[in-house]
């Protein structure tokens, strides 16, 4: 698991991607004062942690311990669990979140049945689409440059979607959610050169996985890679400014 003790690492970086859709997965999801919320794969708290500021009752679960204990800083009850086990009685919470975890997942339909299981109300969830917006296409042209080559895929062809609206839409349904609703959305994640490798220079994402083993030379070719390409999206600041996306999807039980 290539976030395994990386807590930290992923708090420097793709923390703070990934939490950039926090407050629209909460209106997906219908979050606000009074609502007890599930959210799986919480990470090292974003969203669990804004769920709490509108006066939510939260639970949140990571399947990873260092994520756990992060967490905890910041939202007092965040348990050990992973799709599609949840530790959770059907139908426990009014309803449930889980961001940009399902692209982390063997089983994409099992792990969304999961999430309507436990839930009496409303399912939310994000994934990065496919084709790759240019904040994630960045890692495949830099491993393509220097000879590396990404992992297999962690989803078999005959359990995998869509990573567009439509499969997102599909994936719901078929776990039983209705009037569902799918968006788009696109935003440009604003960090700068060094910060943004962090995570490859700790293990995470494409290129980090690829990289795990390569030999320093590799790995320093990688890096001058990333410069070169990378260099297209600085502003006149010097801040790196990466176009990404995110499809967001949810519905309703019963």
């Amino acid at each position: 698991m290539q976030w395994t003790g990386r807590a930290a690492a992923f708090a420097d970086s793709y923390a703070h991607l990934c939490g950039h859709t926090a407050s629209e997965l909460l209106d997906a999801a219908g979050v606000a004062a009074g609502v007890r919320l599930l959210d799986v794969g919480t990470g090292t708290g974003t969203v669990a942690a804004l769920a709490l500021q509108r006066g939510a009752d939260v639970v949140a679960v990571d399947a990873e311990p260092t994520m756990v204990d992060m967490a905890r800083s910041a939202v007092p009850d965040v348990r050990l669990g992973r799709l599609p086990e949840l530790p959770f009685e059907d139908g426990s919470f009014d309803a449930v979140v889980a961001n940009f975890v399902v692209n982390h997942v063997p089983d994409p339909g099992a792990a969304v049945a999961d999430l309507a299981r436990v839930s009496r109300g409303r399912v939310a969830l994000t994934v990065w689409p496919y084709p790759a917006p240019p904040l994630q296409q960045l890692w495949f042209d830099i491993m393509a440059a220097v000879g590396l080559e990404p992992s297999p895929p962690l989803v078999a062809p005959e359990l995998n979607f869509s990573r567009d609206v439509a499969g997102v839409t599909g994936l719901l349904e078929k776990a039983g959610l209705r009037d569902v609703s799918c968006v788009r959305l696109e935003w440009g994640h604003r960090t700068d050169l060094d910060t943004w490798w962090i995570g490859p220079a700790n293990g995470m994402g494409a290129l980090g996985e690829a990289l795990e083993d390569a030999p320093p030379a590799t790995v320093a070719a990688a890096r001058r890679e990333y410069e070169r390409l990378a260099s297209r999206y600085l502003d006149d600041d010097g801040a790196l400014v990466l176009p990404t996306a995110a499809v967001l999807g949810s519905g309703v039980l019963g």
